[in-house]
């Protein structure tokens, strides 16, 4: 089969099977880059001068739901982080009132359903990081009733009760509170995103878990030795848990030869005085410089595939699914440079030997089925249990 058909039927596919994507960092892409101003970033027209994700990109790419980020920055801490948090998700709902054409606010599966059937993108919210709860039980149960459907439970910093993947381990994993944090999630329905965890996290948050957990956008361990991906030995325990792993884009995550590249890069933009997760105009012009004189390992979506194949042998079809990160990263693979990029990637796939029923539980059928199940988890334990009050140890 040429490119053009193999390309012409993964349009074809998710026209029917459309991707839930777990993760998009459009929301603090607005706020970084013009505080929310909508007018200014019009996403019914086209953004690609400054953003990976557009209405018109969404609808080339066949994206049928979007889990989009309410991440707030590990430097907000206390009031300071839920404040932002519900300045995020206000963002979204802004979002979803200017163009409700093309986006369908998302609370359940059937509502994910309901807005497939009816042409348009279920918008989902997911909160990234447990800071954003100040260590409240009762903060988390208002993000759920506001719309918040998975919650990652650490960013890049270890929290008071989670252990990070990419800062110094403090607790092992999780810790008592922590393990309530999940029963507490399991309760009211709200995913448990492992994404950023420690391996360590991972498997206390599985051991606790009643409902499915997702990771919203990582990859696998085996394939790229980054302490941000997924070890076989907890793939390996989704197919019990119902759980899903969602493969991400990021280079640095997926790319052996990007993860030396990136740390330098990240520390030149540091040497600057700027973030290493800043995506704006300077940050981004230096990181051309530097690209300029020391050339970037470049991803692409055979890399992506990669993983998928492994984590589809090692978890099984029925546990992997997709999470882009557009939007909250500063490269992106070849083919997959933005949110019109996913039809290349199924292509890939197609090329390979994956059968369309398989592709369809990737693109489609797999994240709504773990929030169809987290759903039914939490009216059974709704029956059993009234809502938790406990707090870290040590709080008065």
């Amino acid at each position: 089969m040429s490119a053009a058909r193999r390309l012409g039927e993964a349009r074809e596919l998710l026209a029917e099977h459309p991707v839930v994507d777990g993760h998009n960092d459009l929301p603090w892409a607005l706020r970084k880059q013009v505080r929310y101003d909508l007018d200014r970033r019009d996403i019914a027209g086209d953004q690609s001068a400054y953003l990976h994700t557009d209405i018109p990109r969404l609808r080339a790419g066949g994206v049928g739901a979007q889990f989009w980020s309410v991440y707030v920055a590990t430097e907000l801490t206390g009031d300071e982080a839920v404040s932002a948090t519900l300045e995020q998700m206000d963002a979204v709902d802004q979002l979803i009132a200017r163009y409700p054409g093309d986006l369908a606010r998302a609370l359940t599966a059937d509502d994910m359903e309901a807005a497939r059937a009816d042409g348009r993108i279920a918008s989902l919210m997911g909160a990234e990081g447990g800071h954003s709860i100040n260590n409240s039980l009762a903060t988390l149960r208002a993000l759920h009733r506001l719309g918040v459907r998975y919650m990652t439970l650490t960013h890049n910093d270890t929290i008071d009760w989670a252990d990070s993947a990419t800062d110094e381990p403090r607790h092992g994993g999780l810790t008592d509170f922590g393990r309530e944090v999940v029963r507490e999630m399991n309760r009211v329905g709200m995913l448990v995103d492992l994404s950023h965890v420690a391996a360590t996290t991972m498997r206390d948050a599985l051991a606790v878990s009643a409902a499915p957990v997702i990771f919203s956008h990582s990859s696998s361990l085996a394939i790229c030795d980054h302490p941000r991906n997924i070890p076989d030995d907890v793939l390996e325990l989704l197919p019990v848990n119902g759980g899903v792993a969602m493969a991400t884009f990021v280079p640095k995550f997926i790319l052996p030869a990007a993860v030396a590249w990136t740390q330098a890069a990240d520390e030149n933009l540091r040497a600057h005085g700027l973030h290493h997760l800043d995506t704006g105009p300077e940050a981004m012009a230096l990181h051309r410089a530097f690209e300029a004189e020391h050339p970037r390992p470049v991803a692409t979506a055979a890399t992506v595939a990669d993983h998928l194949d492994h984590m589809r042998e090692v978890a099984g079809v029925d546990h992997i699914g997709i999470g882009g990160d557009y939007d909250g990263t500063a490269f992106t693979p070849a083919g997959l440079d933005d949110v019109s990029g996913y039809p290349n990637l199924i292509a890939e796939l197609l090329e390979r030997g994956w059968s369309r029923p398989d592709l369809a539980k990737l693109t489609w059928s797999n994240a709504v089925r773990a929030l169809r199940d987290a759903e039914a988890v939490a009216r059974e334990q709704a029956a059993s249990r009234g809502p938790s009050n406990a707090v870290p140890a040590g709080t008065t």
